[in-house]
This record gives structure tokens, C-alpha cells and sequence, in this order.
């Protein structure tokens, strides 16, 4: 079960290193009467590298306090070039999930999220086909049916859109067989969270377990990334790996594989979730 601590904010940062950063952080934050529990650094290079921070919080007057950290932290960002984010653990995210026939990613997420290990809410899933409604209306959470054609894509992606429109925050591809647009991307800029069932770079596109049997791979992987314009190409969050040998068909190369697949998506998903993956170009940080 994930315990939220309603009074822990969490700070993440980003800029170029140089003297003061932290000491800046931390002064503010002692100003305003937070206590830091964690705080996490790391740069790329000492000298005119970018710099990343995660520091976590508590306010002993939250309500008050919080708003008055939101508003006056911009003169500190300001001073050192930030590009920042306060997360709020009181302000749960919502999450739609969309997905095509496969449900073994659906399920899991859906499984995590009513037993707590997820917090946050799902107030759609949305598929091209009719395959999880069931499963999906047992939970509650209501389903919509999006068919997708070649002639009715831009169609299809627009609905989606209009769906999603101030329902939720970031997306997340449960194995949703649809390559999706750059208009559609650029609504959710690295909020689209994708699981690859293969072990980027390798087997990029269509048929990876079918090519991995091909070539007698020893290892099946998994890659979550965030969804960019370029297929499969985007920043990597997690990735996961089990391992096969000689006597293993396609189709149980296939069925190890949901097994990394499940892995890989639900961290990826719970990092998102607390805020804990920073973006820079195609590559993250995690802390």
C-alpha cells in the first residue's frame, strides 16, 4: 500500500550547474519553515553541465504555506535559469489508459491501482476494440469505444482528444497498437508513456518476439519510454529483462516477455506517479 504524507511537497529542478544551487534551494525552503527529508543531485558535468534536483518536504501549516512556496520560488528559479515543478501529494493524478486487444498491462495497472499501490485515479480507459470492457467496467471505470481505420485515423485521434480534454494528466499506452500522430503528442509533451515489448534499441516496430526467436536472443526485455515523434525513440524510463534460452518457442518468448512487460510499464508508471523522472532531450534522470 503507498502511503501519501498529505503535508510533502516535492521540488524538482533543473538548470545549468553552478555554484549556489543548493544553498539557494535549501535557504528558501528554511525561510518558508519546511523541513527537508530528502534531496536528491546530479549533473551531467561539474563545469557547464545541466544540473537536476529532487527535494522532498514537510510544511507543518500546509495550506498556507504551500501557496506561498509556489508563488515566491519563481524569484529563486528565476535567478539561475530554472525550469522547476511543485508537486502537491494532496492533488492525486489522473491517469487514462488506453489499449487495444492485449490486457495483460491493463490488468496490472488496473490490479495495482485498487490495491493502493498506485495512487492515483483512472477516470477512463479507451481502446479500439471491444475485447476489455468487461474487464474494465468491473472495476468501475467507465470504457469507451474508438475504432481506429487507416481512413478515419485523424478522425478516431481527435474523439480521443475531446475525451481526454481537462479529465487527466499524463497517458499511458497499455500495449495500445496505434501509432499515434505528432498533433496528438504534442497535446501531451513527455505525459505519454509508452510500453515497448522489446528491449530498446534492439527490435524496434512490428513482430519483435518473432524476430528475437529468429536470431536466438538470451535475454527478453521490456522498455518503458515517454512517446515522442519518432517511433519508439523516446526518453527511457525503465526497462526490464528475463532471461530464455534455446528450447523457448516464439510463443513462449512471447509470453515471458508480458511478464517484463507488466514490470517495466507499472514502475514506470508509479516513478511518474511521485514525481521522480526529469527529462532532458532524449534521455532522463530518476531519482
Amino acid at each position: 500500500m503507498y502511503t501519501i504524507k498529505p503535508n510533502r511537497a516535492k521540488l524538482l529542478i533543473s538548470c545549468n550547474d553552478r555554484p549556489g544551487i543548493v544553498s539557494a534551494v535549501s535557504r528558501f525552503l528554511l525561510e518558508h519553515k519546511a523541513n527537508i527529508v530528502q534531496s536528491d543531485q546530479y549533473t551531467t558535468d561539474p563545469e557547464g553541465g545541466i544540473f537536476f534536483m529532487r527535494v522532498e518536504f514537510d510544511l507543518q501549516d500546509f495550506d498556507s504555506t504551500y501557496p506561498l512556496i509556489e508563488k515566491d520560488f519563481s524569484s529563486v528559479a528565476r535567478d539561475f535559469d530554472m525550469d522547476w515543478k511543485l508537486a502537491n501529494p494532496n492533488k492525486r493524478k489522473r491517469m487514462a489508459i488506453l489499449v487495444s486487444k492485449e490486457d495483460h498491462c491493463l490488468m496490472e495497472l488496473l490490479w495495482r491501482q485498487r490495491a493502493g499501490e498506485i495512487p492515483v485515479d483512472i477516470p477512463m480507459v479507451i481502446s479500439n476494440h471491444e475485447d476489455t470492457r468487461a474487464a474494465v467496467e468491473a472495476y468501475g471505470i467507465p470504457f469507451y469505444h474508438v475504432p481506429v481505420t487507416r481512413e478515419t485515423k485523424k478522425e478516431s485521434e481527435q474523439k480521443i482528444l475531446e475525451l481526454l480534454e481537462g479529465k487527466v494528466d499524463f497517458i499511458v499506452l497499455a500495449r495500445y497498437m496505434q501509432i499515434l500522430s505528432s498533433e496528438f503528442v504534442t497535446h501531451y509533451p513527455n505525459q505519454i508513456i509508452n510500453i515497448h515489448h522489446s528491449f530498446l534499441p534492439a527490435f524496434i516496430g512490428a513482430n519483435p518476439y518473432k524476430r528475437a526467436f529468429e536470431r536466438g536472443v538470451k535475454l527478453i526485455g521490456a522498455t518503458a519510454h515517454y512517446v515522442t515523434d519518432d517511433l519508439d525513440e523516446g526518453p527511457i524510463i525503465e526497462q526490464d529483462v528475463l532471461r530464455v534460452n534455446h528450447r523457448y518457442s516464439a510463443d513462449e518468448l512471447k509470453i515471458t516477455g508480458r511478464q517484463a512487460e507488466r514490470i517495466a510499464l507499472a514502475r514506470a508508471v508509479s516513478w511518474h506517479i511521485d514525481d521522480r523522472i526529469l527529462v532532458y532531450g532524449n534521455k532522463t534522470v530518476i531519482f
